[in-house]
């Protein structure tokens, strides 16, 4: 698989995950602690969405020269 093609399949992932947080947002919490649970789903599910969407570019821009790297990961 080629980089370009592993990051059509993070783009995709991405996607999913967009999905799966508009789905997470849209659900009502009775109480307290399913505001907490809630909240909490919905900060790894954005902390895995920026992620992916960070791989996705660190790929589809690996080998192009005028790239500088992202600040979380070193190319």
């Amino acid at each position: 698989m080629k980089l370009k093609e592993l990051a059509v399949s993070y783009r995709i992932q991405a996607d999913a995950l967009r999905h799966r947080i508009q789905l997470v947002e849209e659900l009502p919490a009775r109480t307290r602690e399913e505001e907490m649970v809630k909240t909490e789903r919905l900060r790894l599910l954005e902390a895995m969405r920026r992620d992916v969407r960070d791989m996705a570019v660190i790929c589809e821009r690996y080998y192009d020269r005028s790239y500088r790297r992202n600040e979380r990961y070193c190319i």
